[in-house]
Parts: C-alpha cells; sequence; structure tokens
C-alpha cells in the first residue's frame, strides 16, 4: 500500500461525499477532485461538469482487468492475453517512474491500436467510475483538493457521464441495462465512433473558464455498501499485435546517448519503434528516408540546433504537419515562443519520466 504523506493526516475530517460530488457537477467546473485517507486516494475528473474518468489510488488496473475480462466476451478483436500485454507495457516500472494515471493509457492505447472502439472505452469507462465511486461513497473521514489543471486535461476524452446518474447506479440494488447506460454517458464527437484516429488529435476545443468549487466541510455519512464483482481472470500468455496494428516510428535526435537509450526503454517495442541519431545533420537525411510518425528533437544540438532542424523540416511538404516535440532542459517563456515560431508541435522538458513521455507521444498520435 502507498504511504500517505504525513501532511494530509493533519486536515482528516469528517466528509460528506454526496455533498462533495454535488459541488463539482457544475458547468463551469473542470480538473481533478483528490480525496485522501488512510486507505488509498480516489482522483475523480471533471470536464463542465461532467465526469471523463475517476480511478483509486489502491486498484488501478485491477478493476480494468475485470472489466475487460467481461467485454472480451462479447468483442472478437479484444484478445484473450490482452491482460498481460498490458501489465509488460504499462505496468513494469510504474512506481519507480510515477506515471500518472497509467490505466487511462493503457485504455487509449486500447483504442489506438483498435482493440476496442471509442463507444466501447465509454463504456469500460463508465464501469470502472461505477467501481470507484462505490468504495468512495462510503468514506466517512479524509481530506481533499480541487485541481483545475490534470493529466487528462490534453488527453483523447472518451465520453462524459452524468455524476448523479452514476451515484443512483451504485445505490441501487441492479445491474445497468444498454439503455439506462446510453443515457449516462455522451460521446464526446459524434464522429468518433467512424473515426478512432481523431480521439488523439491535440485538443482543439475553445479555451474556456476554469471554476474552483467551493467544497463543504460537513459532517459524516455512510451510504450501505455496494458489492462489485470479482470475476477471475483466465491465464493467458503476452500476445503478439495482429498485423493490421500500427507500429509507430519515433525518431529521436539527441547528442547523448543516454537520453537515447532511455527513450527507448520507455517504449514498449510491440507498438513503436524507436530510431536515434547523434548528429542532425546526419539526422536530416534519414528523417527524409525514413518518415516517422514522431520526431523528438533536442534543441540544444551542435552543428544544426533543434530549431533551425525544425524549420527545415517544416519546409519540406512531407513534414509540415508531423508532430515535432522539442526536448530541453530549459523552460523559460522565450524558449518556448521560439519553439512555437518554428511551428514546433509540443515541448517535453528534461529530465522527464516514462509518463511524460508517452502523454506527449499519445497527445500527438494520428
Amino acid at each position: 500500500m502507498k504511504t500517505l504523506p504525513i501532511s494530509r493526516y493533519r486536515f482528516f475530517q469528517k466528509l460528506q461525499p454526496l455533498s462533495l460530488l454535488k459541488k463539482i457537477t457544475g458547468k463551469s467546473v473542470t480538473g481533478c477532485l483528490q480525496v485522501f485517507s488512510t486507505s488509498g486516494s480516489w482522483s475523480i475528473y471533471m470536464d463542465e461538469g461532467k465526469l471523463i474518468y475517476a480511478c483509486y489510488s489502491e486498484k488501478m488496473f485491477e478493476p480494468l482487468y475485470r472489466n475487460l475480462q467481461r467485454l472480451s466476451q462479447q468483442i472478437s478483436t479484444l484478445p484473450d492475453g490482452i491482460k498481460e500485454q498490458l501489465r509488460a507495457i504499462f505496468e513494469t516500472g510504474i512506481e519507480n517512474q510515477a506515471i500518472p494515471n497509467p490505466d487511462y493509457l493503457a485504455i487509449c492505447w486500447l483504442v489506438n491500436q483498435k482493440y476496442i472502439s471509442p463507444s466501447q472505452a465509454a463504456i469500460l469507462i463508465e464501469q470502472l467510475a461505477l467501481e470507484v465511486l462505490q468504495s468512495f461513497l462510503n468514506l466517512e473521514e479524509g481530506s481533499y483538493e480541487f485541481i483545475p489543471e490534470s493529466f487528462l486535461d490534453d488527453m483523447p476524452k472518451f465520453c462524459h457521464l452524468n455524476l448523479r446518474l452514476l451515484v443512483e447506479g451504485c445505490q441501487t440494488p441492479r445491474s445497468v441495462g444498454v439503455s439506462e447506460r446510453e443515457a449516462v454517458y455522451r460521446q464526446t464527437s459524434p464522429s468518433s465512433q467512424s473515426h478512432p484516429s481523431q480521439l488523439f488529435q491535440i485538443n482543439q476545443l475553445q479555451p474556456k473558464v476554469k471554476t474552483t468549487p467551493q467544497l463543504p466541510r460537513t459532517n459524516g455519512y455512510k451510504p450501505a455498501a455496494y458489492p462489485i464483482n470479482t470475476n477471475e481472470h483466465r491465464g493467458q500468455g503476452i500476445i503478439q499485435p495482429p498485423a493490421d496494428k500500427k507500429i509507430y516510428t519515433i525518431f529521436c535526435i539527441d547528442d547523448s546517448p543516454t537520453v537515447l537509450n532511455d527513450i527507448k526503454s520507455y517504449l514498449d517495442e510491440q507498438t513503436f519503434s524507436v530510431v536515434g541519431v547523434t548528429d542532425s545533420l546526419e539526422a536530416l537525411m534519414q528523417i527524409i528516408r525514413i518518415k516517422p510518425d514522431i520526431i523528438l528533437l533536442n534543441i540544444s544540438m551542435p552543428n544544426l540546433n533543434g530549431y533551425e532542424l525544425c524549420s527545415l523540416l517544416r519546409k519540406h511538404s512531407h513534414f509540415k504537419n508531423t508532430p515535432v516535440i522539442m526536448v530541453s532542459e530549459k523552460v523559460g517563456f522565450i524558449d518556448r515562443a521560439k519553439a512555437r515560431m518554428v511551428r514546433a508541435s509540443g515541448y517535453l522538458t528534461k529530465p522527464f519520466t516514462q509518463g511524460d513521455l508517452l502523454k506527449v507521444i499519445f497527445q500527438h498520435i494520428v
């Protein structure tokens, strides 16, 4: 079990979970409600008053695997050994790398690899949210905070769930039917089911004002516990991706072989093919030949720096829209402004974790 920071204990108080949830359902509320207790922490992600994801720190992957097991009986594209493959990609080294929400990254990967559709991902997220809320509603004491900015801000969003209906589902001792489930969530984009790849484009929503809800300080409340199904998993070996699954080519330019090796070790070889080059002039010719899906470009390169190389690539017709991520230890406003001037797609600050790298890649995969 993860150890809760000692500072959290000082602010423990009686909690009323329903009142907390009610405060984050306003249309202008976007962000993450984090609730801490001695047994773990809950994260409930909201977008304009609708729930887009929820997870419990101590049981992050177990509910995901359990619900994928159920889906595998209905979805022909979901292989039997998917649990082992997800574990190998997203759970290995999770404690050391502190990857934020690797379970959500796993769902994004499943959609991107076409193992499940965006609508199936929405149903999966709904079932996970129900399990998280069931345990959350039993909470009597803890501390909480609302964070306007969250890891999911720039990630694909598969559904917007009605939190009130979810809570009612937790308190109703019967399974939710298909028609009721369809009423609970709405798809982010009407065309997303036909074109799953669109979910991996950069979020183009208009800027919105984020409101931090005034969370209450209330007395304890404890609804009746709701049983959670604990189906057993079938033991299967790690599967190979089907032949039609795309392998993404990631081209990395950095004068540090250590950085290149770290990037290669962070990315699963069944999904990504990593090409690393230490010389920017040599890299230019190889990029034109290989035509990678994403380019990670160190700014501080000898001979031809990252800004110059990015500018040259943008002048080539094939690379006008190829994602180019600038990698640097510099985090100043001027450096980011320079990156925008040469039409870089994003910015990755050194040192970065596996989670940082996966997030920026998933943001730009199309």
